[in-house]
């Protein structure tokens, strides 16, 4: 079996041996080295994405449907982000990718959420306000102390921008966070009540594939 992911940027992969891999949308899925050995499931927010995968995989299954959340939101939940907060009572899921999404579930209802750039944006968008915004990114930056050089400014901009917003939500919510995502490592070490589940979409995905069956 194998679970696909597709976001905005990039087709996620999950093999059955837990092995995890990104590719560009732009890549040549039929040259992965993919061997199905049982069947392919996928989720996608991208719909051309989605028929590109099909046409390299006419057998995937699209499992977009099958996750229920009870939420106020509007239909345009995207559906990686009802993924990731199946199967929680209470807890704050933040979904480090192309965007830093945030979603708020009490008493397993989704209360709602928000959507930020991601780092990668972040950092990218610097350079093209000006060519003397270049910088080098490090992720030991001190939000205690006020930058004195334009590095650290511009570092510590990008951190609070992430962090600040998400402290606030656990702060009036009082729950824990659930990051997912490999950028979110970047911000682990300034929060405390948190757990780390990288492949928290792919699990999700799982036990919805399980009860397929």
């Amino acid at each position: 079996m194998i679970l696909c992911d597709i976001g905005n940027s990039t087709y996620h992969f999950k093999k059955n041996n837990n092995n995890c891999f990104k590719v560009d949308l732009n890549s040549d899925l039929k040259n992965l080295g993919l061997k199905l050995k049982g069947k392919m499931y996928f989720i996608s927010v991208n719909d051309k994405a989605s028929k590109k995968l099909l046409k390299a995989f006419p057998n995937a299954i699209n499992i977009n449907k099958k996750f229920k959340i009870k939420t106020k939101y509007s239909s345009t939940l995207g559906v990686d982000r009802i993924a990731a907060s199946n199967n929680h009572k209470n807890a704050i899921i933040v979904d480090f990718g192309s965007a830093i999404t945030l979603d708020i579930i009490k008493n397993s209802k989704h209360l709602g959420g928000f959507i930020m750039p991601g780092i990668d944006i972040l950092k990218s968008n610097y350079p093209k306000i000006s060519p003397k915004l270049a910088f080098d990114f490090v992720t030991n930056t001190n939000l205690d102390k006020m930058p004195l050089n334009t590095n650290e400014a511009i570092n510590y901009g990008i951190i609070n921008m992430v962090v600040l917003p998400i402290k606030r939500v656990q702060e009036e919510y009082n729950l824990k966070i659930i990051f997912t995502g490999q950028n979110s490592k970047l911000v682990l070490k300034y929060f405390d009540n948190y757990k780390f589940k990288p492949n928290l979409i792919f699990k999700n995905m799982k036990k919805v594939v399980k009860g397929l069956k």
